[in-house]
């Protein structure tokens, strides 16, 4: 446990001193802020506006984060040969793909709370300035506490992008491994529609296939909530819990493939 910590930590630093996760994180706190001024132009939809636009730019970031981060994990050290010394050390290879996943999370759940924090504030100015007439007439209050249960599901489903982009990275080259880990989230968008591929196309091949993909990759629709909180729509809580616990659970079976396909790689 101690050194998946102090790889945890290290991974952590690093993304410090490189900065790529603060950028991304403060033009998301910027395009946070403008959102405000875009809600304006917008009588009586500005509160919706901000909301839609906030939480879609926490997705798209952190989504930015998850993969140019997440692909140059395992690669990074190779490339550098620091992976030779790190393994000398009394650190396991399950240690070393755990640890690292741990440090990008830990990245992620910073940024995410800085875009959190600017998000509220944005709102918090907006619900001051209206009127009370004005307030009156929106669906759910501008700061809103249920807008953590879309964050928290936001939050849940990046930290599965970042899984997949480890994943990736532990036996393609960063390139290949960002391109497979985007199209997985796209894919897992629209996973839904897949479900109902037989409606389409006649053929049985391409039906097993899209049966397959639709069994094997995250639907990751299932955690967007945002028309839900947006609009003042009720969450049942069992759907947050079930929800959660469904990408924990395919966060834990991507992170023991990856320590299995890592555990065979032979850097002689």
């Amino acid at each position: 446990m101690r050194a998946i910590s102090w790889i945890a930590v290290n991974v952590f630093k690093e993304s410090v001193r490189d900065r790529v996760p603060y950028n991304l994180a403060l033009f998301a706190v910027l395009m946070i802020a403008s959102s405000f001024l875009i809600g304006q132009l917008t009588a009586g939809q500005d509160v919706k506006i901000i909301k839609d636009l906030g939480l879609a730019a926490i997705v798209v970031f952190g989504l930015f984060i998850a993969i140019f981060i997440g692909i140059g994990l395992v690669s990074k050290e190779v490339e550098r040969r620091s992976i030779y010394s790190l393994l000398s050390k009394p650190i396991g290879r399950p240690q070393f793909v755990v640890g690292k996943y741990a440090g990008l999370v830990l990245t992620l759940a910073v940024n995410v709370g800085v875009m959190t924090v600017a998000l509220y504030a944005v709102l918090g100015c907006l619900t001051y300035i209206q009127t009370p007439a004005a307030r009156a007439a929106w669906d759910a209050p501008g700061v809103d506490p249920r807008l953590l249960e879309a964050i928290a599901l936001i939050f849940v489903e990046l930290m599965i992008v970042t899984a997949v982009a480890l994943f990736f990275s532990t036996f393609s080259t960063p390139l290949l491994a960002a391109a497979l880990t985007f199209g997985l989230f796209i894919v897992g968008h629209f996973n839904t529609d897949l479900k109902n591929f037989d409606k389409i196309v006649d053929s049985r091949p391409a039906i097993w296939v899209a049966r397959a993909v639709y069994h094997t990759v995250p639907d990751f629709s299932a955690f967007d909530i945002k028309t839900e909180v947006v609009h003042g729509l009720p969450v049942a809580a069992g759907y947050l819990i079930a929800t959660a616990g469904y990408g924990f659970a395919y966060i834990s079976a991507l992170l023991v493939v990856s320590v299995l396909v890592f555990a065979r790689r032979d850097f002689k």
